[in-house]
């Protein structure tokens, strides 16, 4: 028999969900802006990351309201935790994407200092990572969501050979220093996004398993036992 507060369970995951749709449409927005120099467009991603604050705040008053007045069983309690510290990274996502459209209105002045190639790639894989680690908590998938995780040191090679190429144009050219400087925080706030994404799989394989995975082989390495 279902205990009679799974409901209240059920408002945290939707919330949880909620948060992920948001911080998806902020991070695929913020590189639509960068593409498309749209100021207007980065306005928006900007106002949004209000509304994931908010939830964070809500979900954070749940769970604590649910350990006061419950007597939450192990698995009860693996979700609220694992609820709380995802969503965190939820809104850190938020916060990543406001700073990429910071830029991009600083940017969106200027001619581009180069086709916009790798950090839309770089974006996506990202974004791909964040909606399966979300379906990972949906379907509690430990197996998917350690995938999710080997997936994080794809994002960071390309993060790396931006840099050295944008590093390349500064040598060249100083008058390409600004640009590129900012281009090169934009890819720092999409590595970054991944590595929120990773953080929420980590917690997934725990809510699944009750194993902490964070830093260890197997999260990095698909052939580790």
């Amino acid at each position: 028999m279902k205990r009679f507060f799974d409901a209240e369970l059920e408002t945290l995951r939707s919330n949880l969900v909620l948060m992920g749709e948001i911080a998806v449409r902020q991070v695929r927005q913020s590189i639509e802006a960068l593409v498309n120099a749209d100021a207007n467009l980065a306005d928006a991603v900007a106002a949004a990351d209000d509304e994931l604050d908010q939830l964070e705040m809500k979900i954070d008053e749940e769970a604590i309201r649910y350990m006061s007045l419950r007597s939450p069983v192990a698995t009860e309690l693996r979700l609220i935790i694992v609820g709380m510290k995802a969503s965190h990274d939820l809104e850190r996502v938020g916060d990543e994407a406001t700073n990429i459209v910071r830029r991009v209105v600083r940017l969106s002045s200027e001619p581009p200092l180069k086709p916009y190639v790798d950090l839309p790639r770089m974006a996506n894989m990202a974004v791909e990572m964040l909606r399966d680690a979300l379906e990972c908590f949906l379907q509690v998938d430990a197996e998917k969501a350690l995938r999710v995780c080997q997936r994080d040191k794809e994002v960071d090679e390309i993060n790396r050979q931006l840099y050295q190429e944008l590093t390349d144009y500064m040598i060249r050219d100083p008058g390409t220093t600004h640009r590129a400087l900012e281009l090169m925080f934009i890819s720092k706030s999409v590595e970054r996004i991944a590595d929120h994404a990773s953080n929420i799989a980590e917690e997934m394989i725990y809510l699944a398993k009750g194993e902490d995975v964070r830093h260890t082989e197997a999260t990095r390495n698909p052939d580790a036992p």
